[in-house]
């Protein structure tokens, strides 16, 4: 692979030798110290091969004297290439202005790449950099990562640690986001433990307070228990931070109305494409009114990032195409109606159960009424139905909340 390499950088040329002895030949490039490789042979008394560029110049003189014929196949490796511009000056300086500005642009930032985000935007952590004087066009090595670090932490407080790496024209921004510390227990705040909603109870574990349920006993919301409040028999009452968690079995029934005649997109066939060039933070269009007729229509925009050996551009070739449709209205059958409503109510279901427990079983029913179709969902579950609410004595009566 390396000499490949070397021979297109010094050129090479592949060659035809005809002769009656072309053993003769290869003796001669023998004696001559002339490499030659690639060799194939077309038929007993003709062959080809590779030789550099200095090597097939040296070959050409000698076989002047000699019966044989020798004709260049193809000319390879990057003298020949450039060659052909000796006659060309502007296009040649064209070349070297063009690899200058690679060169030279490759000391910058083009492009930037975000890893490590979930709850905090890649546009959000993009203007905190700008903002602190890294964006595109950035010189690289004027970057002060310490430094930015420290600025754009105070910027966006959801992170807990971010670094900016450059490697080439592209900017590599890794962040950690912070983890969210939970909220303290204040165990000097008389509470109580009440139902959040009604259940069949499970299971009580109370941390601090007095249980008031047993488990199979059904409770309804805002019931109590797990009381603050503990009888000590000798010097009265005693007011505790009731703490604890009480498992039950709950229901649930959601009911949605589906209509069994919808409005669907039908394409007309018709598009409109347009294109743009975005260099840097300019955008260019290629096209003349901005407007478009008709207001039924998808956009779908493809972005295309440009890049020359490898290198990032500065540079995107943007695509827009609008397909304009018609709205017609279609009928849907109960059962497909049916299938959908499920899924909708199922999903909102899970919103509501899934930060207290999960969902055992449900069981769906439709009946039709009219142009429209009533779906109810009936569903049990097995959460935590525990809340603490604030127990207000007098004392803190007084005081006010």
């Amino acid at each position: 692979m390396l000499n490949q390499i070397v021979n297109r950088l010094q050129g090479q040329v592949r060659i035809r030798i005809e002769s009656a002895f072309p053993e003769r030949m290869l003796n001669l490039c023998g004696a001559r110290n002339l490499a030659f490789w690639d060799l194939e042979w077309e038929n007993p008394t003709t062959f080809t091969c590779r030789v550099s560029r200095q090597d097939y110049y040296a070959l050409r003189r000698a076989v002047k004297n000699m019966d044989c014929t020798l004709t260049v196949v193809k000319k390879e490796g990057v003298p020949f290439f450039l060659g052909r511009f000796r006659r060309r000056q502007v296009l040649l300086a064209g070349l070297a202005l063009c690899g200058m500005l690679l060169f030279f642009g490759s000391f910058f930032i083009w492009d930037f790449t975000v890893e490590g985000n979930e709850t905090v935007t890649r546009e959000e952590i993009l203007r905190a950099l700008q903002k602190n004087g890294v964006h595109l066009g950035t010189f690289a090595f004027s970057l002060d990562t310490e430094d930015l670090r420290n600025h754009v932490l105070l910027d966006i407080p959801e992170l807990a640690w971010i670094t900016v790496n450059v490697s080439g024209c592209r900017a590599y921004v890794q962040v950690r986001e912070r983890i969210p510390a939970p909220d303290l227990v204040n165990k000097r705040l008389p509470t109580n433990v009440v139902a959040r909603r009604d259940g069949l109870v499970r299971k009580v574990q109370a941390l601090d307070g007095i249980t008031c349920v047993l488990p199979g006993a059904s409770v309804e919301e805002g019931q109590l228990l797990i009381s603050g409040v503990e009888d000590t028999e000798t010097f009265g009452a005693r007011i505790l931070a009731g703490m604890g968690t009480v498992e039950a079995r709950t229901w649930y029934t959601l009911s949605t109305v589906m209509p069994l005649e919808i409005v669907q997109k039908q394409y007309t066939g018709e598009e409109d494409v347009r294109f743009a060039l975005v260099i840097g933070t300019q955008r260019v269009k290629f096209f003349p009114n901005s407007s478009i007729e008709g207001s039924n229509y998808d956009k779908i925009t493809k972005r295309q990032p440009c890049s020359l050996f490898g290198l990032a551009l500065p540079v995107t070739w943007v695509t827009e195409t609008y397909r304009y449709y018609e709205t017609v209205p279609q009928e849907v059958g109960p059962t497909q109606a049916e299938a959908a409503a499920e899924e909708i109510l199922t999903e909102y279901l899970h919103t509501l159960v899934d930060p207290y427990g999960t969902v055992s079983s449900t069981l769906c029913a439709a009946k039709q009424q009219g142009e429209a179709l009533v779906v109810t969902l009936t569903a049990e579950c097995v959460e935590q139905i525990g809340e603490s609410v604030p127990i207000y004595t007098e004392d803190r009566a007084e005081k006010g909340p």
